[in-house]
């Protein structure tokens, strides 16, 4: 019913990045395709962030948050272990004593909510549901690691879900998960597995690890795979997608995508080049600027498809 997002004011671009550790701006965006990313203030938290989008979401909707039946929020860097992202976001837009949950599964965590809330809806359980992805990934990167640190940015992005009988529906959608592959994008401290000591903290355990070319095949052949399981469920040809959403982590990842798919890279709505790679805010801003931007009309299939640590997967079939 409406969409929101919300990027920080500050700018940092990968020449600001050539001051602070040993890259450049042509090795970044040959590997990447990012030019710059979006850091949050100091102060500034994924319940700040996600409040400003998901006020934008129901401005946009024509709704007060008061009408709001459920919040879920996919982040993996909420404020603090507890009380939840979505309990400080429902006091912040002034919602009701409604319920309110974290869910996370990294970069894939919008699609999952996003699909949980279609569910709840159609089922009459809920009426009406805000969806927010949010993350501060500026505060668990390290900004000495080069193959990290150029990735990651902050923002929220924000969509409001009820049931209308004016159209526009999920036609299909497919969720995955191999936990077998945790290792290669992980977090390793901070849970309580690991919990975080002054000995670790100096080790960098509180940051991003990942084994780079490792995520990068699994990636492409994960999304290729939900790609085509999310159009089958729905007997849709793939050339009947108007507008594809993926998740902005690497050009070089969504190129492939787009050959193995077969489809024209002008079908596919990249951001990434402005924003980086903001896990699970990255779809819901996605797909709000596709909406402003014209990029998608009524009646046309959108396919948003994501990936992330867990290793998680998802991928959902709009009609707008």
């Amino acid at each position: 019913m409406g969409t929101g997002a919300y990027l920080p004011a500050k700018v940092l671009s990968n020449h600001d990045l050539e001051r602070m550790v040993e890259t450049s701006d042509r090795w970044i965006v040959e590997r990447t395709g990012i030019r710059e990313r979006r850091l949050a203030a100091d102060k500034e938290c994924p319940s700040d962030m996600g409040a400003a989008a998901a006020m934008m979401a129901l401005e946009r909707a024509g709704l007060r948050s008061e009408e709001l039946d459920l919040i879920i929020v996919a982040t993996t860097t909420s404020d603090t272990l507890f009380p939840s992202t979505a309990c400080q976001i429902q006091q912040k837009i002034g919602a009701r004593k409604i319920p309110a949950f974290d869910l996370q599964a990294a970069c894939s965590g919008f699609l999952y909510g996003l699909v949980m809330a279609h569910h709840l809806v159609a089922m009459g359980s809920y009426q009406t549901v805000l969806v927010v992805g949010a993350e501060k990934l500026s505060s668990i990167v390290n900004w000495t690691d080069r193959n990290t640190c150029v990735l990651f940015g902050d923002g929220a992005g924000a969509v409001i879900v009820r049931h209308s009988s004016e159209g526009g529906r999920l036609l299909a959608h497919d969720l995955g998960a191999d936990g077998s592959h945790g290792q290669v994008l992980m977090v390793p401290a901070g849970g309580s597995r690991i919990p975080l000591t002054a000995e670790n903290i100096g080790e960098g355990l509180q940051f991003i690890h990942m084994v780079g070319k490792k995520v990068f095949r699994l990636a492409v052949d994960a999304m290729e795979c939900t790609a085509r399981a999310c159009l089958e469920k729905a007997n849709l040809p793939v050339e009947q997608v108007s507008c594809v959403i993926p998740h902005q982590a690497n050009m070089r990842i969504i190129e492939l995508l787009a050959d193995r798919l077969k489809l024209p890279l002008k079908r596919f709505f990249i951001h990434l080049e402005r924003y980086g790679n903001t896990s699970a805010a990255c779809m819901p801003i996605a797909l709000h600027e596709a909406l402003t931007e014209g990029r998608i009309q009524p009646g046309e299939r959108i396919l948003l498809i994501a990936f992330g640590g867990g290793l998680t997967w998802a991928s959902a079939l709009l009609e707008w």
